[in-house]
């Protein structure tokens, strides 16, 4: 079957409001799609129709918030159209503000070998630039600056409507922090938005060019936009307005990170042609659940109203279980999944993968972790650690980066004293005094011939010979091709630097060494197979039909998606926020911790905002308690407790006003499943009994 002919017959099995979505191309298209109803199958298909229509892979993009949305939608569009999937730029939009500056960044001053700094370096400049030596202090200048850059404004536009004088001293903090990225060649997270909307806003033929090489441009997760992002992509698709922004306005739960519901708003504004579809059909929960999540979403305004239905059935009654106190809730939430699982006989055996336990913060998962171990039941904590903040790859990362980056000093650092070579950080202070003076970079600093001045004959051979080595490892990496060398390549590194050995040294326990080299063996092997092509222990070849350099694939270092992101689906329970939830889904979801305070989250606490302030936010918790659920498939469940912990006090429980809200049927709410549990262990004791006395008696 013909690529035409197989994407049309796909086409016809989508609803039709998913058909219109696709089938409309030539001008700006707004998809409000419901939770559950098929907007990544929509994207996918859109992919498909745009190519067939005559526009080439690579005039299509389709960008999303996460790797992992990233990494699914290009395996849908591989399924779907086949290799010229390969064509279509599909990234998150921190990826493609990489792209653009790595390919046009140089008119903006910046080298095409920039580096991507972590929160952490981010943390350790501000902390310098400021003269602090508290990190929780770094940590707050560097959200207020970042929502800043959110906003779109550098240093100097934060200086001119600063209204106070603490905003006045970060407006100039910032001043010196930018300064420091310049001088380091290096960009935060935050650059990868507000410099290519600077490069496409101030630069005309670069503009004109990235609008002729992109042709549509679709959005996923519209409503988590913020400003700058938004005034990125309208630079991007020009005054055609060929582009598909997906969203939800119900789904919009990153306001406290700068994501604002007016890119929304103005879309009608500013694109008066705007075509509108609506994706209600879900595919995903109950008809008794999509109820409760109307009846929750309902007070709030609508920018497009709509009403999810499904046609999967009226399915189980949303149940709500009240709780003595947090331990009494994590019992609760464990006896319900074991009872679940163990079934009536009637339904089919359920996975502990089925189970998800939600709740609004980290610090209410303990009780439940806890709960879990005790009855030996396997669960994972969604949204940990990430394996990119595990100490022994951030040091890898900076030997890399210094690598490609000799400019980037917070690298620098890292790299030099992990393992410790004999420099230390007397030698660092005077080296890094050395090259304030001489405005040089750190690693500058080692070739120059006055640094002899300032340390020993000793000391300066060491320095120049980690120079020496880290020129030599750049050297050998853009020689490195394809997933077998690269690995050879990262094994001799670690193998050159004594990497295993300075584990060992560093740990009382020979476990926790090992379970660190295990990570380093985890980090090497993903990222060898990154550069393509498959790794044969047995042959040592490597086949691929596109391969990259061990030099190209570390350039992306600090937007590679976290490990944990490509292991495989464990069969365990789910612990997770409400925020990391987004996108997912689970056949059984309890959701925890549904009082006054905690979901909504201390509005009764918010005595000094203004109105309209704590309206925003109480709207903006409610879409929190509708994303919630509508992760649920089969059945859902919500607790509360009677009382809660506070500090070190106890405090009285108030059912969350969202419990009253989703309006549930009163016959129905009540359950507790330690007494279902042991209902259901009685009888399959008496089944058990019984199967004994009937072979007593055939025996006899």
């Amino acid at each position: 079957m013909s690529f035409a002919a197989s994407l049309a017959q796909s086409i016809a099995g989508l609803n039709a409001a998913q058909q219109e979505a696709v089938n409309y191309m030539h001008g700006p298209c707004l998809v409000l799609a419901g939770a559950g109803s098929g907007k990544t199958r929509v994207i996918t298909h859109k992919i498909g129709r745009l190519i067939q229509a005559g526009l080439q892979p690579e005039q299509v993009a389709a960008i999303t918030f996460t790797n992992k949305a990233a990494a699914e939608m290009r395996e849908r569009a591989k399924s779907l159209i086949g290799k010229s999937a390969k064509g279509v730029l599909i990234c998150t939009f921190h990826a493609l503000g990489v792209r653009l500056l790595r390919q046009d960044g140089s008119v903006l001053g910046l080298k095409p070998q920039f580096s991507i700094l972590d929160s952490d370096d981010v943390t350790s400049i501000l902390k310098d630039a400021g003269g602090s030596t508290d990190a929780a202090t770094a940590r707050q200048w560097q959200w207020a600056i970042s929502l800043w850059k959110n906003q779109g404004l550098n240093a100097a536009q934060a200086l001119a409507q600063a209204s106070t004088p603490e905003e006045v001293s970060l407006a100039l903090l910032m001043a010196r922090y930018e300064e420091r990225l310049s001088a380091y060649q290096s960009v935060d997270f935050d650059d990868l938005i507000s410099l290519p909307l600077k490069l496409l806003r101030d630069h005309a033929q670069v503009r004109e060019r990235w609008q002729n090489t992109l042709r549509h441009v679709l959005v996923d997760e519209y409503q988590d936009t913020n400003a700058s992002q938004y005034e990125l992509l309208k630079l991007l698709v020009g005054e055609r307005g060929r582009f598909t922004a997906v969203g939800d306005d119900d789904q919009s739960i990153y306001g406290w990170r700068g994501a604002t519901l007016d890119n929304l708003k103005r879309l009608p504004e500013e694109y008066p042609t705007l075509k509108v579809v609506k994706l209600e059909q879900n595919y995903r929960s109950t008809s008794a659940i999509l109820r409760a999540a109307n009846n929750v979403i309902g007070p709030n305004p609508k920018l497009y109203p709509k009403t999810l239905f499904s046609e999967l059935g009226e399915g189980e009654p949303v149940r709500v279980i009240d709780c003595d106190n947090e331990e009494h809730e994590a019992e609760r939430a464990v006896a319900r999944i074991q009872s679940l699982r163990a079934g009536n006989g009637e339904t089919p055996h359920r996975e502990w993968r089925d189970f998800a336990i939600l709740y609004r913060a980290n610090h209410l998962a303990k009780p439940f972790e806890k709960a879990l171990r005790k009855a030996q039941i396997p669960y994972k904590v969604s949204g940990g650690q990430s394996f990119f903040d595990r100490a022994e790859v951030k040091d890898l990362c900076a030997w890399l980066r210094l690598m490609v980056n000799n400019n980037d000093d917070p690298a620098f650092m890292r790299a030099i004293t992990s393992p410790k070579r004999g420099i230390g950080h007397t030698t660092l202070g005077v080296l890094g005094g050395f090259a304030s003076q001489y405005k040089l970079s750190l690693f500058d600093s080692l070739l120059s011939h006055s640094l002899g001045t300032v340390v020993s004959a000793k000391t300066l051979a060491s320095l120049q010979e980690f120079g020496r080595y880290i020129n030599d490892l750049e050297y050998r990496a853009r020689h490195t091709v394809g997933a077998q060398a690269s690995l050879t390549f990262l094994l001799d590194w670690l193998k050159d630097i004594g990497y295993e050995k300075h584990l060992y040294a560093a740990e009382d326990s020979e476990q926790v060494a090992a379970a660190r080299w295990s990570n380093v063996m985890d980090f090497c092997e993903w990222m060898a197979q990154r550069t393509g092509g498959q790794i044969d222990d047995t042959a040592g070849v490597t086949t691929a039909a596109e391969t990259k350099t061990m030099l190209e694939v570390v350039q992306t270092i600090a937007l590679l998606s976290t490990i944990s992101e490509r292991e495989q689906d464990q069969n365990v329970v789910t612990l997770s926020t409400l925020h990391a939830s987004k996108g997912l889904e689970w056949p059984h979801v309890l959701l925890a911790g549904c009082v006054e305070g905690m979901l909504p989250f201390r509005m009764d606490d918010e005595h000094g905002a203004g109105h309209e302030d704590a309206l925003l936010r109480l709207q903006e918790e409610r879409r929190l308690m509708y994303v919630g659920i509508t992760r649920a498939q089969r059945s859902l469940a919500v607790t509360w407790v009677r009382r809660r912990k506070k500090g070190r006090d106890y405090i009285a429980g108030v059912p969350s006003r969202f419990i009253a809200e989703m309006a549930l049927d009163k016959t129905t709410v009540k359950e507790d499943p330690r007494e279902k549990l042991k209902a259901l262990r009685a009888e399959f004791a008496k089944r058990a009994a019984d199967q004994i006395q009937a072979f007593a008696k055939n025996g006899n």
